[in-house]
């Protein structure tokens, strides 16, 4: 009879004082593949352009996708900031056409990991950035009603599901029809959230960490209670303590 030797892994930690209160990627989201690019296992992604949360968590990488027209300053400002992969939107809702093929150009030569588009991008500008760029193609996916297997045939290396509460069945779909394709997946607000969406099939997690005034009112809560002011606020799954 064999036996089998099992290594437990303890992992040092260190959090210093100044960082100890940075932001930490839900510890569930470790359940999930991840998806390697460039030789970087990526398993955690955080939707965020705001640079002071960007240098204070720890995700895998960054998603820098935002609800206004593409600008390369802004994309230049997040992997400046980043110490992590980012993978930036470059259009495909509003902008289209040849704008989004320059601004894929410009993020690929600013050092982005992929580029994302949104749901609205056409097959034939999914082609045409294949033909352009030497990064992952993110195609983002809202609705089981997409044709994903047009996507695919168009270029689409990873798909990112955003599909609110239907996500998981959506990523479902998706991976018995494609069992190899790579998925990116937003996980929901809560740990039950976010592993029915890995065991669904997600390869890799978008969370969306608190804004700077959620993490503030924190603060400002600690310090007027110091002063016997107020009593203190309570923070969200997922938010530092810094009370």
């Amino acid at each position: 009879m064999s036996t089998e030797l099992r290594i437990r892994k303890a992992v040092p930690e260190y959090d210093g004082t100044l960082r100890s209160h940075m932001i930490k990627i839900p510890t569930c989201i470790s359940e999930c593949s991840g998806i390697r690019v460039f030789g970087r296992r990526i398993k955690s992604l955080a939707f965020t352009t705001d640079v002071a949360i960007i240098r204070n968590i720890n995700a895998d990488a960054i998603i820098a996708v935002y609800p206004f027209t593409p600008q390369p300053a802004i994309h230049r400002a997040v992997m400046q900031a980043a110490d992590m992969p980012v993978f930036t939107g470059v259009g495909g809702g509003v902008t289209r056409g040849p704008r989004v093929l320059n601004l894929a150009n410009d993020a690929e030569h600013e050092g982005a990991f992929g580029v994302v588009v949104n749901a609205p991008t056409s097959n034939e500008i999914v082609r045409l950035l294949k033909q352009v760029l030497d990064i992952p193609v993110v195609v983002t996916v809202v609705s089981d009603k997409t044709d994903v297997a047009a996507r695919l045939a168009a270029g689409a290396d990873i798909l990112n599901i955003s599909g609110a509460q239907h996500t998981p069945a959506i990523v479902r779909g998706i991976r018995e029809k494609f069992p190899d394709v790579p998925i990116i997946a937003t996980g929901g607000p809560t740990d039950d959230t976010i592993l029915e969406t890995i065991h669904a099939g997600a390869n890799a997690i978008t969370y969306t960490p608190p804004t700077n005034g959620e993490l503030f009112a924190q603060s400002m809560a600690r310090y007027r209670r110091e002063l016997d002011v107020e009593p203190a606020a309570q923070p969200r799954p997922g938010q530092p303590n810094l009370l």
